[in-house]
């Protein structure tokens, strides 16, 4: 199973959120000793865009290099959950959804990070997808669901509970912007829907509700298939 683990709920306000990455060590914990396999992707959340922020402020900082801040920002989250899996987690991040990795059948946690500019650690996730076969990908942020609207910046957009790619897509469109807050980029939207992958849309610091969508249980969340 692949978990997309928003940044904004590893380091809300640039910092590492101690208290939840406890509560989430154990809870993966759990379902590894049911025999369940993991690859967690993490997200850069509010350090990347401090960073950018701050690179802003002294010059005029290109999106690619914007793009760079924010995948190096995904590596040290990816690293600071690595480590905290340190006995159970392969030894190395994965930095390249096509990169070939030794020993891997004798794992079953593995840890991603951010790839090249153009796209969010989103369409890494999908990318994993593809090649392992994966059919859906959690995704986990810090909104219970995908909102017809920009939730934080309007008080009344509606939840989705089920949307299609197409229609999501329009929703969305089809450009990246680094720093973009979406629930799937736009470019990862686009491999999901010619791959055929669904995206299960969930509040990541509710664990007894993203337990329930790795059983295959009624959750509270948004479908994009």
């Amino acid at each position: 199973m692949i978990i997309h683990l928003g940044g904004s709920i590893l380091v809300p306000n640039g910092g590492p959120n101690v208290e939840f990455i406890g509560r989430f060590r154990e809870f993966i914990l759990d379902f590894l000793e049911e025999g369940k396999r993991f690859i967690v992707v993490a997200g850069g959340g509010a350090i990347a865009r401090h960073y950018q922020a701050a690179a802003g402020e002294i010059i005029d900082l290109s999106d690619e290099d914007k793009d760079w801040i924010g995948i190096h920002a995904t590596r040290l989250n990816a690293h600071w959950l690595r480590a905290v899996f340190y006995k159970q987690a392969h030894p190395v991040v994965f930095d390249d959804p096509t990169k070939e990795i030794e020993g891997m059948d004798k794992y079953n946690l593995f840890i991603a990070s951010g790839w090249r500019p153009g796209w969010s650690t989103d369409y890494v996730a999908m990318m994993l997808a593809k090649r392992f076969e994966v059919k859906e990908v959690i995704v986990a942020t810090k909104l219970p669901y995908v909102y017809d609207d920009d939730k934080e910046k309007n008080g009344n957009a509606q939840p989705l509970k089920e949307i299609s790619w197409a229609d999501y897509r329009r929703m969305v469109g089809d450009k990246w912007i680094p720093g973009l807050r979406l629930p799937v980029d736009p470019i990862a939207a686009k491999v999901a829907e010619l791959e055929g992958i669904k995206a299960i849309v969930v509040l990541g610091t509710d664990l007894m509700n993203l337990g329930r969508v790795i059983r295959g249980e009624n959750f509270k969340g948004s479908v994009i298939k």
